[in-house]
């Protein structure tokens, strides 16, 4: 046992301790923190080791006060068994019910994820209203779950509820935006507007639909990026899922070529890009001449494809006809000038 006579001198050592204390957090969480593939192996053993630093220092700091470390240790297990002895219900109920939670919504996940992976021509419909489902059973469930622990450790849930009513009706009121974007993803979900899949643009950002909720809806571009919109500030948007998409492919030819050999060579060799690329749904179209522009007759050609698979269709027969007009000496022209002089 350590006596000392001055408290004064206590107290400074107790503030030496913290001043340790805080020094040596520091000290570990900076060394650390250098190597980036051990934060998440240190972490765990960075708190144990300022639980023990801290425990070690409080008795140490009871100990310069002159106090009973035992008794004090004693009086502490005895409370929280006598705690435990009165609660030993509500805690039970409390745990069981986590656990219920728990397994409901892994019984839900299960579930959302095997009929996902259900094909069929709704499929994209049934993925969206299951995400719906999803979304509002966690919200119940946990809400549930919460009223029911409350009610096991002796609290009246009716008065609750009835400011949780009341409560809701002042949060109503300043809280405008959000119910305007759980209605309007209400109506999103079930007028059928889009589906999770389908690629759509929305205030001038174009992806597809990776996600939808009450709430927003998520939307990831070509370059991955993804957007979240709030479903109440959706006006105006372009669903390109609902229709196929067109290729259009614009070339030109010399004037001194002939125009109907090439339009009739296109019509026979463009049918076989359709066996190359099967996301061609149909035969590709030669429109003919669209254009008599300065340096060229311009020819245009329409290609029918799956819903946003034109891109790289269009590249691919925009070169198979460069090479089907080399190889038959049809010329493109280069952009040309032609000066007259008066005698």
């Amino acid at each position: 046992m350590f006596l000392f006579a001055s408290n004064g001198l206590n107290i400074a050592l107790t503030l030496g301790l913290v001043l340790i204390f805080v020094g040596l957090s520091y000290l570990v969480n900076k060394t650390i923190n250098k190597d980036p593939n051990s934060v998440k192996k240190g972490f765990i053993w960075y708190y144990l080791f300022l639980l023990i630093v801290l425990v070690v220092f409080v008795a140490v700091d009871l100990l310069l006060f002159n106090m009973d470390l035992l008794k004090i240790l004693n009086s502490i297990v005895d409370g929280f068994i006598g705690v435990v002895k009165d609660s030993i219900g509500a805690i039970v109920g409390t745990v069981v019910t986590i656990f219920i939670v728990i397994i409901i919504m892994k019984l839900v996940v299960v579930f959302i994820k095997r009929a996902s992976e259900k094909e069929g021509p709704m499929q994209k419909r049934v993925t969206t209203i299951l995400k719906v489902v999803k979304s509002i059973t966690r919200y119940i469930v946990y809400l549930v779950a919460l009223l029911v622990i409350l009610a096991l450790w002796g609290i009246n849930v009716l008065p609750a509820l009835a400011g949780l009513g009341i409560l809701g009706l002042v949060i109503g009121m300043g809280a405008q935006s959000l119910i305007k974007d759980f209605i309007s993803g209400f109506f999103i979900i079930f007028e059928h507007h889009f589906d999770v899949g389908d690629i759509i643009e929305v205030n001038g950002y174009k992806g597809e639909v990776v996600d939808i909720g009450l709430k927003t809806t998520k939307i990831r571009n070509w370059k991955q990026d993804t957007k979240i919109i709030a479903n109440g500030s959706i006006g105006e948007l372009t669903n390109y899922s609902n229709t196929p998409s067109v290729a259009v492919i614009a070339f030109g030819i010399g004037y001194d070529e002939d125009i109907q050999k090439t339009i009739e060579l296109l019509k026979k060799e463009l049918p076989k890009f359709r066996k190359i690329f099967p996301e061609i749904i149909e035969d590709p179209t030669v429109l003919g001449v669209t254009d008599l522009a300065d340096s060229s007759v311009n020819i245009t050609v329409l290609v029918k494809t799956e819903t946003e698979k034109h891109y790289g269709v269009e590249r691919a027969v925009r070169q198979g006809i460069k090479e089907i007009l080399d190889e038959n000496n049809i010329s493109i022209p280069f952009p040309q000038m032609v000066v007259h002089k008066p005698e």
